[in-house]
């Protein structure tokens, strides 16, 4: 069984359940989206849960990053962040492009999450030199996005919960 994990923001206005194969809270996304839009150490924290079992009390807001190129144009990201309407709190990032998944920001949920073995930093690149990231021995680095998934992180040390 899948752990089901309960969510809220900070008001208490947008409250939420859902279920997660993959809950420890591992990656630390230091990309400008994550880090202004849900941030505080000047990361964001998200996990995975499936798409089909999340439950809200109330409509939250959705935010839609604009992407920008390297050779300058824009374009809107297919990522929808969804956050409280009354108090901004980031709740979790749901794509149409993976129709199956929802990952909630981690300092959303209100369950107690379990403790991850190491840490994975990603999209270093774009961290502001104000950060200073705590990287452990273990820690994976990489200046975007790492090879493996959330699933095959979880799959790979044993942490996959059935």
């Amino acid at each position: 069984m899948p752990i089901a994990l309960e969510g809220s923001c900070r008001c208490g206005a947008v409250r939420f359940t859902l279920d997660s194969h993959t809950p420890h809270p591992y990656q630390r996304c230091y990309c400008s989206i994550c880090r202004k839009t849900a941030g505080g150490g000047g990361y964001a924290i998200n996990i995975m849960g499936t798409a089909a079992s999340l439950a809200v009390t109330r409509r939250p807001a959705i935010y839609r990053a604009t992407l920008r190129a390297d050779d300058g144009s824009c374009r809107t990201s297919s990522g929808q962040r969804h956050f409280c309407p009354a108090c901004a709190s980031a709740l979790w990032l749901a794509d149409p492009e993976w129709p199956a998944l929802v990952h909630p920001f981690a300092s959303a949920i209100d369950t107690p999450l379990p403790v991850p073995p190491s840490t994975t930093h990603l999209m270093l690149l774009y961290k502001p030199a104000w950060v200073v990231p705590q990287i452990a021995e273990g820690d994976a680095v990489f200046d975007e996005y790492p090879g493996e998934s959330i699933e095959a992180w979880h799959r790979s040390r044993g942490l996959w919960v059935d």
